[in-house]
């Protein structure tokens, strides 16, 4: 039961609109303090996964996390629909994630205390399933674990992932179906293939 529901927490993310994204980017570029704060907490989650994801340091995707809504109330004129708001979010995220690895030229697994730093918003997931959640993400490779991560935090579809990290469409699902199957198989207790 347990399992069950951790991974029907990942296999079913809930992704705020892209319309409603959209009306609060076009706010957030007009200045609307409101619309900002709004989508921070429609999206707090997703940008931090995805700066987690790259840099692998709490603190570092914490400073990246912030860094991209300051981008993000910046340059919110940027953004051009039709496009995809949350795509174009996590791209700012990515490239200042990248930046920050490239200046301390540093990377590394995650330790648990970082897993810990994770925000835990899903009203489904009890602190106990989290730390399940969080054991099994830590056997995942890096790419399995940032696909995994994206597609649950943020709810992007799988080709919206494959775009934002430049990959094929078949490899992005590839990636994610394995990954999905090891998480499956160290929920259960059997040794991941």
């Amino acid at each position: 039961m347990l399992m069950g529901a951790v991974i029907q927490a990942i296999e079913y993310p809930a992704a705020p609109g892209r319309e409603e994204l959209e009306r609060l980017l076009s706010a957030v570029a007009a200045g609307d303090r409101d619309a900002f704060g709004a989508l921070y907490r429609l999206t707090r989650g997703a940008v931090y996964a995805m700066a987690l994801s790259v840099v692998k340091n709490a603190h570092d995707a914490q400073d990246v996390a912030q860094d991209a809504f300051v981008k993000v109330w910046e340059s919110a004129g940027q953004y051009r629909a039709p496009g995809s708001p949350m795509g174009w979010l996590l791209t700012v995220t990515r490239n200042l994630a990248r930046m920050r690895l490239r200046q301390s030229a540093r990377q590394g697994e995650l330790t648990e205390a970082e897993w810990d730093a994770i925000p835990a918003d899903s009203p489904r997931v009890t602190p106990e399933d989290r730390l399940l959640l969080q054991t099994a993400l830590a056997a995942l490779d890096g790419g399995e674990r940032q696909i995994v991560l994206l597609h649950a935090v943020s709810g992007l579809k799988h080709r919206e992932i494959a775009a934002l990290l430049d990959l094929p469409l078949s490899t992005a699902l590839s990636k994610y179906h394995r990954a999905l199957k090891k998480l499956r198989a160290q929920m259960e207790g059997d040794d991941p293939q």
